[in-house]
């Protein structure tokens, strides 16, 4: 079955600067800089709009962001924390940055969608539903 949807212009995406301090450090790490997931964070950041912290609306993911997302072909809800790749955690619903879908949702807003091919060749169609309020921000590293 083939996806009739219009291919249309990826969402546009804000990103805290404190966020992008971070990931792009981790981008720069040895250990991550060569994966193609690596590749796919890093062209993200490099269209998102980078605001200061203090700047940033609830309901935009961000690093430690408790989202819920919806496949809007099946109806199947997500709840997921987005986190650093060593904190994640497929059973508590704990998704690194680096997998495919954390890189897609990092700088959406509530009701933005994505459309990306999990790992088993299937397109899904996610659709932001809630964010819920993320813990204050430490200081800048």
């Amino acid at each position: 079955m083939t996806d009739s949807r219009p291919s249309s212009p990826p969402p546009a995406l804000i990103v805290s600067a404190l966020d992008a301090a971070r990931l792009e450090a981790l981008l720069e790490s040895p250990r991550w800089r060569d994966l193609p997931a690596a590749q796919a964070l890093q062209d993200e950041l490099l269209r998102a709009e980078v605001r200061p912290a203090g700047e940033m609306p609830a309901d935009v993911v961000g690093m430690n962001s408790v989202v819920e997302c919806e496949d809007e072909d099946t109806g199947k809800r997500y709840h997921l924390t987005l986190v650093y790749p060593h904190e994640a955690d497929v059973a508590t619903g704990k998704v690194s940055v680096l997998a495919p879908m954390g890189s897609a949702l990092i700088g959406l807003s509530v009701g933005q969608h994505i459309d990306w091919e999990n790992p088993g060749g299937r397109p899904l169609h996610l659709r932001v539903i809630a964010v819920e309020p993320r813990p204050a921000p430490d200081a800048a590293p």
